[in-house]
Formats: structure tokens, sequence, C-alpha cells
């Protein structure tokens, strides 16, 4: 087996507990680590306190609040505005995507998706959020 190098750790905010396991499997296959949430409170909670979040998988039905509000509050915070955030749902109406992107989401993957396209576009993400976070560490350290 090829080792692979670590490639940044997702947050994945889904309320099927099947999806997340699949979810889970196919990230840490590509050298992923992840860590998951059922709500949009624990998903709140997991990014304002987990400094090694790298990306946002989320899901806009949520059983306590709208994935585009969850990404809302993320966007709303000095500590996770930077964080991509990607929204998966089975919601394909124009009107939806709108919303997901008014919200501040960075992608909108609708389901059903191909799991190697999804890990391609959140390897993607990740990869641009790095100059971002960068440059944005270096302007707090300097003030």
């Amino acid at each position: 087996m090829v080792a692979r190098i670590m490639a940044g750790k997702i947050l994945i905010v889904e309320d099927e507990v099947d999806l997340v396991f699949a979810l889970e499997y196919a990230f840490r296959r590509e050298g992923f680590r992840t860590i998951a949430a059922h709500s949009g409170v624990q998903a709140l909670a997991i990014a304002e306190g987990d400094a090694g979040v790298d990306l946002v998988l989320l899901d806009l039905m949520l059983p306590d609040l709208q994935g585009t509000e969850v990404c809302r509050r993320l966007r709303a915070s000095e500590r996770t505005r930077h964080l991509p955030v990607l929204m998966m749902t089975a919601r394909a109406e124009s009107v939806d995507v709108e919303a997901g992107y008014a919200a501040g989401v960075d992608d909108y993957i609708i389901k059903p998706f191909r799991m190697q396209e999804l890990v391609a576009r959140v390897r993607a993400a990740v990869r641009r959020r790095g100059p971002v976070v960068r440059a944005a560490a270096a302007v707090h350290a300097s003030v």
C-alpha cells in the first residue's frame, strides 16, 4: 500500500449516518482526516473550537439549522470566515443554488454525486485555501 500525505482535515456536517460513514471512508482513503457533526449547532461548535479544520462539507437540510444559516454564521466569525465551505444537497433548483452562494458557500454539490468528483472538488478547495490562510495569519501576527 502506498503511504499518502495527510491532505487536511474535513468537517463533515451531515445528519444521514450512512452517508457520513461513506464520506469518511472515501476521504480517509485519500489521506484526509475527518470529523463529523450531525447538526448545525454541533458543526459550529467544532469549527469554532478546532483550529485544525481545513474545510467544511455542509449538508443543506439539517435537523436544527439550515446549512445556509450555518454557513452565514461561519462567515460572520473571525475564526472561521476563511474556511472553504462546500454545500451538498439534493435540492437542485436554481433558487436553492443561488441561496447557497448568497450565504457564502464556495461550491455547491448536488446529491447524488460521484464520490471521486466530490473528493476532487474538496482537494482543490483545500489547495486554494493554503495561500489565503497564510496571508490572513500574517496580517493577524503584524497587528
